[in-house]
């Protein structure tokens, strides 16, 4: 019987567990052959976890997981590198000093390994100090991977919560910000001790000055070429899930083509590219076949904090977003805030490229699927939306929007 990872983040776990792959390798070897230093940004549940994991375990030189897969049988070296992975996910940052405290504890277990440096460094030079004793203990550069980087600001953007800093109360928001410029600017002085680099995220980072005196990453977001890295095309569905789609149709009494239409409809339609390729979201796609029930799962598992705030203090009407051309300064750059919700509704997965008109270099933005559209629906008609229903008369009619565009 076919196991579908459902929230299943390891990649080695996976491959021993026998759960199914789906088989994004190729990209990953033409990934590492092909930069440096890279940034992703994907919504939630889209599989950056498990990308990272992947990259981690390919790092290390563990090819035995990778037998049979298509990076077998193009990688001939399998060198082992020194690998640094941070993973922010796991951690909430809305107390001050959870953040100085995890990445203290982190640096001070590499340095475990490497050795702690003679004299007195902030956090940021103590790590630039491991990266540079990892890369002449081993004779490799060194391999940074960096999981939901930008965490530590959402938890805590727009909101009231403070920290003591120097007998100064000051806003976290500001404050995470900053110990976190502290780390990412180690990239540029430690950039010929670097192999490879990948942070991931949702939130786009052209207008964080978080990343002040960090080398350019390569966003790889809205790239042509690694588009398909997270998610599930139209050909991985039909090729991995022969199985389960017979199943499915057979307990629905339907066909096979009507289950693949219904799969479409509620699922996929994610682009992140001008070249407009399908994505079905994996973990609803997952979820459906585990169930045998094609039903609403990625929403159900509840919607970002940051997101609810912004939009229940925001002033735009949100039916005039959705069905409209935007530049991409427009929703692509972090700008979110209440005046403005756009990048976030778009960078959080509620919204997502419909089309593109190369003469005005403008997107169409719109929902993805009936899944997202039905539930971005019940959201906006929920409690979080109490104060701002009774500002519009107190109507959930005045909150729907009616489109069929995304379907």
């Amino acid at each position: 019987m076919m196991k579908f990872p459902i929230g299943v983040q390891s990649f080695e776990k996976i491959r021993k567990e026998d759960y199914l792959y789906i088989d994004k390798t190729e990209l990953i070897y033409r990934l590492v052959k092909d930069g440096t230093i890279y940034f992703l940004s994907r919504p939630r549940r889209f599989g950056k976890s498990l990308l990272v994991s992947t990259l981690e375990n390919y790092f290390l030189g563990r090819h035995e997981l990778f037998k049979g897969l298509a990076i077998d049988a193009l990688e001939k070296e399998w060198l082992e590198y020194p690998v640094f992975h941070i993973d922010f996910n796991s951690s909430n940052f809305t107390e001050g000093g959870v953040l100085d405290r995890k990445i203290e504890s982190q640096v001070a277990e590499w340095e475990e390994v490497y050795g702690r440096p003679a004299r007195d460094l902030d956090v940021g030079g103590r790590f630039a100090e491991v990266l540079r004793r990892a890369h002449e203990a081993t004779g490799r550069r060194c391999v940074v991977l960096i999981d939901e980087y930008d965490k530590p600001l959402l938890d805590v953007m727009d909101t009231d919560y403070t920290i003591e800093v120097g007998g100064q109360r000051r806003p976290l928001e500001d404050w995470n910000r900053e110990v976190l410029r502290g780390l990412y600017s180690v990239f540029k002085a430690a950039d010929n001790d670097l192999q490879f680099v990948l942070l991931t995220g949702v939130t786009k980072f052209a207008q964080i000055s978080v990343f002040s005196g960090f080398n350019q990453a390569r966003d790889i977001s809205m790239s042509e070429r690694y588009e398909a890295l997270c998610g599930i095309t139209q050909e991985e569905l039909e090729r991995y899930f022969a199985e389960p789609v017979g199943a499915m149709a057979a307990k629905l009494g339907i066909t096979r083509e009507e289950v693949l239409q219904r799969l479409k409809e509620q699922y996929d339609g994610y682009h992140f590219s001008v070249a407009m390729r399908d994505i079905y979201n994996p973990f609803s796609l997952l979820s459906a076949f585990d169930k045998e029930r094609i039903g609403s799962y990625w929403f159900t598992t509840g919607s970002p904090e940051y997101l609810m705030r912004l939009m229940a203090r925001s002033s735009e009407n949100l039916n005039e977003l959705v069905g409209k051309y935007y530049i991409p300064a427009e929703f692509i750059d972090y700008k979110a805030n209440s005046d403005y919700i756009l990048p976030i509704i778009y960078q959080s997965g509620y919204l997502t490229i419909k089309g593109y008109d190369p003469d005005m270099n403008a997107f169409l933005l719109d929902y993805p699927n009936r899944e997202v559209q039905s539930g971005f629906i019940a959201l906006a008609a929920s409690a979080y939306f109490k104060d701002r229903r009774q500002e519009f008369g107190g109507t959930v009619g005045e909150w729907k929007i009616v489109s069929d565009r995304a379907i």
